[in-house]
């Protein structure tokens, strides 16, 4: 075979000079052949004996073997080291050329040859760019698009593969396509041609590859994508086609008015029925679709609109069958039912009711079966359910009866920061504006003393900030002083008076309030605290920035004059001349910022 392969190159390159189509027609039989037999060595042949840059003017529209020509090109440029040469040969701009041609073997062997040099090659996908490739091809979609012979399909498929490996996680190349206008015309085409295989198959990567882009959303949103997705997916029975499916419904489900859109077209239905038919079975396929199920149910609930059409007042038999998860003994579906649950909590109306419907109890005995090496995201996710159906005024005092802190409680020994933040969140939630519920935890000892261990939890900025905000928070709804004796006792005087110093006015806000209550109840049992956490100096600094928030300054002051009732602090005060700072914010423009320099300026001038 070797030697009658180097004869037909050698023949090749008098006939490619000469132009006797029948010679050079029985040369491209036998280069066919060989390729056929062993594509890389007879690869390698080719590229060592120059013959590439012949091809280049074999490439004519009006002769009998360009399609011959194009073939061998699709063929050699399955080989990663035949792309760049191919390129180099100046193949790209004579096939571009031929994608003008009316003959369909041509476009068809012109397609795969593209498709291939652009595989994995940015040389070949940056030719093809500037040659002007693509926008052809996209034309040529849109053209044929409503044909439905074989032929015409396998040309369809063979453009879509091409505009996937030109394109392929290459950002400006894919926004370049959406730019043209692909995606409705690939999504004609799943809806035209749903009972081919391969073209459907070839549809759904490209969307896959379109849809990981934020531009492409907008796009998408305004086909009838859902539509044709779902009715994709009720004809499926084998798992990687399911799969594949879900793959592009994934990144698209991002965006809501796709959410909208396929809750319309009927997608939860199926979701659900899968969750029904795999989740009593072992089989890894099974376990893989039901997870991948129930993902993206939840992911439907992120939408303000697909979650409220879903919840349906509660009554709606999605809601219905979402809450049978929460009891179920599939960790999986334990875990969807209660984000699921999180996500239907966004608005005060579904959490009321919801909670007068017995959710609580559920989500309490789901933590109940997460104590003892429980499952991490499970109970993550049931806190983020109880934080959330907490934030309504009427539910608090429900959920506190119904023992809720209790429940929560129990993962106070937990070493997992996503945990401990929800724990702390869902505490805080509970006892906004609740005295009684904030003065019991604020002197349980357990809890305060893990708050002032988590406040200097460096690695973990969120649960750092959410034990000062529940610090805080059981002062400033307690209004307790044995709340207050408990923090000081376990050490918890310095965190509050460095929150004082957070980049968030809310948090530093929160901090003053707690620390004016501190020296109006309990200045003596604090003040060496205060002392050694300089909190005087603090108050300073915050009073002499311009940049503090009027709230900030308003607070500081009335803190300052809270402190004169200790002798020690009182002289920090006057040694840091005060009075000079105060004063000037008389003239402030906001109204109660200036009244309350002048009330402190009183009590200053008056104390010293």
């Amino acid at each position: 075979m070797a030697d009658n392969l180097s004869d037909t190159l050698k023949k090749l390159k008098i006939t490619a000079v000469d132009r006797t189509e029948d010679s050079l027609e029985g040369c491209l039989d036998c280069l066919l052949q060989a390729l056929a037999q062993n594509n890389m060595e007879t690869s390698e042949k080719i590229q060592e004996s120059g013959i590439l840059q012949l091809f280049a003017s074999l490439l004519i529209p009006q002769s009998s073997c360009t399609a011959k020509v194009a073939n061998i090109i699709a063929e050699v440029a399955k080989n990663e080291f035949m792309r760049t040469p191919c390129v180099d040969a100046g193949l790209i701009s004579p096939l571009v050329q031929l994608l003008n041609s009316k003959d369909q073997e041509v476009l068809l062997q012109t397609g795969r040859a593209l498709g291939n040099i652009c595989y994995d090659s940015h040389e070949g996908r940056s030719a093809v760019d500037q040659a002007g490739g693509a926008q052809i091809v996209i034309d040529h979609l849109r053209s044929l698009c409503s044909i439905t012979d074989p032929a015409n399909e396998k040309l369809l498929t063979v453009f879509c593969g091409m505009l996937m490996n030109y394109s392929n996680e290459n950002d400006s190349l894919q926004a370049q396509l959406i730019n043209m206008g692909v995606i409705p015309t690939l999504v004609k085409l799943l809806g035209i041609h749903c009972q081919n295989a391969a073209l459907t198959e070839m549809c759904l990567v490209a969307f896959g590859n379109l849809a990981e882009l934020e531009s492409s959303k907008e796009q998408f949103a305004s086909t009838n994508i859902a539509e044709e997705l779902v009715k994709l997916f009720k004809k499926q029975i084998e798992h990687d086609k399911k799969e594949m499916i879900f793959e592009v419904l994934a990144p698209l489900a991002e965006n809501d008015a796709i959410k909208l859109q396929l809750v319309e077209a009927g997608l939860v239905e199926c979701l659900l029925e899968i969750v029904q038919q795999k989740v009593d079975s072992d089989k890894e396929d099974d376990i893989a679709e039901l997870k991948t199920a129930s993902d993206l149910m939840v992911l439907l609930l992120l939408g303000d609109e697909s979650m409220q059409k879903l919840f349906e007042g509660g009554k709606g038999n999605v809601f219905q069958r979402v809450l049978s998860w929460i009891p179920s003994n599939n960790h999986q579906l334990q875990l969807a039912g209660a984000l699921a649950i999180a996500n239907f909590a966004r608005n005060d109306g579904n959490c009321i009711h919801m909670v007068d419907n017995g959710i609580v109890e559920k989500l309490m005995d789901l933590l109940d079966r997460h104590v003892e090496d429980g499952n991490v995201t499970v109970q993550h996710a049931a806190l983020s359910a109880l934080r959330n159906l907490a934030i309504p005024v009427i539910n608090k005092a429900k959920m506190l009866s119904a023992g809720v802190t209790e429940a929560v409680l129990k993962f106070l020994k937990s070493e997992m920061p996503p945990v401990q933040f929800k724990l702390l969140g869902t505490l805080r939630m509970l006892i906004d504006a609740q005295a009684e519920a904030a003065e019991q935890l604020g002197k349980n000892v357990k809890l305060v003393e893990r708050l002032v261990e988590w406040c200097e939890a460096k690695d973990h900025a969120g649960v750092m900030g959410e034990s000062n905000r529940l610090l805080s928070a059981l002062i400033r709804h307690s209004k307790s002083k044995d709340v207050i004796k408990t923090i000081v006792q376990s050490g918890g005087i310095k965190h509050l008076v460095t929150m004082a110093t957070s980049e968030h006015v809310i948090m530093q806000n929160e901090a003053l309030v707690a620390l004016a209550l501190i020296a109006a109840l309990e200045l003596g049992t604090a003040e060496k605290d205060l002392e050694s956490a300089k909190l005087v100096q603090i108050l300073h600094r915050l009073l002499a920035d311009e940049r503090s928030a009027p709230e900030i300054k308003y607070n500081s002051m009335v803190l300052i004059c809270a402190l004169m009732g200790s002798e020690c602090l009182h002289k920090e005060v006057q040694d840091l001349a005060f009075l000079d700072v105060v004063s000037k914010l008389r003239s402030h423009e906001n109204k109660s910022v200036a009244q309350q320099a002048s009330l402190t300026e009183q009590r200053l001038t008056v104390e010293s």
